[in-house]
């Protein structure tokens, strides 16, 4: 087990599209066994 850690931000989650994207990516070191610091910065201005 490892302890991994993640950032996402601007466009990455700019939309909920983007941000079911990124629970993907965190739900699949999680299931891996690992512990998972996840950092979440800045959201893109979405202007629609």
């Amino acid at each position: 087990m490892a302890i991994i850690i993640q950032k996402f931000g601007g466009s990455s989650v700019a939309d909920t599209d983007k941000l079911f994207r990124v629970c993907s990516h965190i739900t699949k070191e999680y299931d891996n066994g690992n512990d998972v610091v996840v950092v979440v910065s800045a959201q893109r201005k979405n202007n629609r």
